[in-house]
């Protein structure tokens, strides 16, 4: 199964009984704006993931700002979604799949590979005049057996140092952020050392959908079969981590993150174009 699923296909296939779509609409800078967004027009029957509340713990001292929640909370969460075992689960947000990606990422980490990010997200979908609904559907909540996946995840200082003296370490956030030149959401700016940046944007293509796979394997070519990713919280690493299995990689995501990196006064911190993008303008 591919990582991404075209809206075309999507709509011909609404009516599967496997099928649960998740809408993960959020606004760091105003949380309860994908919830505003989600009962003024969703997909039909999707339900709806707040990127705070399920896919993320409380914040904490160290950890990160979106720690992954403990596996019995997950369960619990996708299993209130009505997410099962044998479910189908399609993903979308607003914003290239940057908090879907987190679902997608989530449910693979628990074994779950029957998911797939919707491709060019809502604006894909209603580009293919794609229906919205504002009914809030009625969820049976299923049952979900986790089979973890820890060989997919890193919290290691030393896993994540190593990945950087082997050359696969790639940092997700824009370049002004991996540089350090600016740092609009965490205390400290740059980024790990030997970490080479691969802005998460830059696996789309104008129209918002996601590059062939063998576009991604030039990109990430020279990194090796399993990299380590991570960004500022999670969260857009798991875009990265999506183009690349799609390349045919095995990535893993550095959770906590930067913003976990940095809680930890001890760990070294590097400034400049030390790896920059390739891809980059």
């Amino acid at each position: 199964m591919d990582v991404v699923v075209a809206p075309e296909t999507l709509l011909r296939r609404l009516d599967d009984p496997r099928l649960r779509i998740v809408d993960c609409r959020f606004d760091l800078t105003d949380p309860e704006a994908g919830w505003r967004g989600y009962l003024a027009g969703h997909l039909p029957g999707a339900v709806y993931a707040h990127l705070e509340r399920d896919l993320s713990a409380p914040r904490g001292p160290v950890g990160g700002r979106h720690p992954l929640p403990p596996i019995p909370d997950l369960v619990r969460c996708l299993e209130g979604l009505g997410i099962g075992n044998d479910t189908w689960v399609v993903a979308y947000d607003d914003s290239l799949g940057d908090k879907a990606a987190r679902l997608w990422w989530i449910l693979r980490y628990l074994g779950h590979d029957a998911v797939q990010l919707l491709d060019g997200g809502l604006p894909a979908w209603k580009a293919v005049g794609g229906p919205l609904s504002t009914d809030t559907p009625r969820v049976d909540p299923a049952r979900f057996v986790p089979h973890p996946r820890p060989d997919r995840i890193v919290t290691s200082p030393d896993e994540v140092l190593r990945a950087a003296r082997e050359g696969r370490l790639v940092d997700s956030r824009t370049a002004a952020r991996y540089r350090g030149d600016e740092e609009p959401l965490d205390p400290v700016a740059g980024h790990i050392p030997g970490a080479k940046n691969r802005e998460w944007q830059r696996v789309f293509g104008p129209d918002g959908r996601l590059l062939p796979p063998e576009h991604l394997a030039r990109r990430f070519a020279d990194l090796g079969p399993e990299p380590v990713v991570y960004c500022g919280s999670g969260v857009t690493a798991c875009v990265n981590a999506l183009a690349m299995e799609r390349a045919g990689l095995t990535p893993r995501v550095y959770v906590g993150s930067w913003s976990d990196w940095i809680a930890h006064p001890d760990r070294p911190v590097a400034v400049g174009a030390e790896w920059p993008d390739p891809d980059a303008d």
